[in-house]
């Protein structure tokens, strides 16, 4: 008969891995909020759909490669590293949309929900690519 001690063996690196996860996500919320021109959390506290839909997006975009990083790094070390991949991949992914769209920040403040869907589903496509090419 197996103890209940060998089913919680695991808990401890469960617990390590989802802190690490949950620091590295703020990290994500704190530097992608800063670099975009327009102010994602005053724009969601002012129901703004569209700021709403493109932020969130862009999270979803960034933990679905965080998620495979999870499942497939070595250590917390290796998670936390190409955790940061996945961050650049999230800012260029703005940064790079933002070059055929140079008003995409001033359409999202203006809630032009086009724009906040845009955004939000090339973020999550990226993150979809991110996250399959970080299976190794």
């Amino acid at each position: 008969m197996v103890a209940i001690t060998d089913y919680l063996a695991g808990v401890p690196l469960f617990l390590a891995y989802f802190a690490v996860a949950l620091v590295l996500t703020g990290i994500y919320v704190l530097v992608y909020t800063r670099c975009t021109p327009h102010d994602e959390m005053k724009l969601i506290k002012a129901n703004v759909p569209a700021a709403s839909i493109a932020f969130a997006g862009s999270l979803i975009g960034f933990v679905l490669p965080l998620a495979s990083v999870i499942e497939n790094s070595i250590d917390l070390v290796d998670m936390a590293l190409w955790g940061a991949v996945a961050l650049i991949v999230q800012l260029a992914t703005f940064f790079g949309l933002q070059l055929f769209l140079p008003k995409i920040s001033d359409r999202i403040s203006d809630n032009e929900l086009a724009s906040g869907i845009w955004l939000g589903g090339v973020s999550i496509a990226a993150g979809l690519l991110n996250a399959a090419c970080l299976t190794y």
